[in-house]
């Protein structure tokens, strides 16, 4: 049983409340990603979707959506919510090529990378270039490190460049922390935003 699933199984799910909390500053931040593009927008993978809580809204505003999990019972969740023009996979984030999932366009990664060790972090980097489409962006929300780290996880700047080498760090913004109660506001979320440069496509 992993981590996760065992949450999901005591209802123990902070994430969840967050989405609708911080519902409003999301929005802002997915109005800019797209005020870059010309529609179509492309395709979208929701990295450690859980129960759905934010691809459907991918797919709400034009992108060809996906999201992946490795919790079973989170993903059948998500499935039984039938939003047209999405598709959900039970998939390792960590050895994404594996989940036949094709090529994307951007990423939505809210609270996924932070929970994980050093290798780890480095397999979805990699899975994630290995999947991303020229010019394609990654959009990130994630804790800092704090002396709480027997309660949460969370990661610093340099670890989440250092997982995506030859991406560009586009931008670095504090994020809300409305709705994420103690001790979760005291981890300095940042929203992480990066560019692979243009170049040849990713192999589908």
């Amino acid at each position: 049983m992993t981590k996760y699933t065992l949450l999901y199984r005591l209802g123990v799910t902070p994430w969840e409340r967050y989405a609708s909390a911080a519902a409003d500053s999301i929005k802002a931040l997915l109005d800019r990603e797209e005020a870059e593009r010309t529609a179509p927008l492309g395709r979208a993978l929701d990295l450690g979707c859980g129960r759905g809580r934010h691809t459907p809204e991918l797919a709400r505003r034009g992108w060809a959506a996906v999201g992946v999990d490795n919790v079973p019972s989170a993903i059948e969740t998500a499935r039984r919510q039938a939003t047209e023009g999405v598709r959900y996979v039970v998939g390792d984030v960590t050895d994404l090529p594996a989940a036949g999932l094709g090529t994307f366009d951007f990423f939505l990664d809210i609270g996924c990378f932070q929970g994980l060790d050093e290798a780890q972090r480095l397999a979805v980097g990699r899975g994630v270039s290995a999947l991303a489409n020229s010019s394609a962006t990654l959009l990130m929300l994630a804790f800092g490190p704090s002396r709480l780290h027997t309660l949460l996880e969370g990661v610093t700047q340099d670890e989440v460049v250092d997982a995506f080498p030859g991406w560009d760090l586009v931008a670095v913004e504090p994020a809300e922390t409305a709705g994420l109660g103690w001790p979760m506001n005291r981890t300095s979320p940042q929203w992480y935003r990066l560019r692979r440069p243009a170049g040849p496509t990713a192999a589908a």
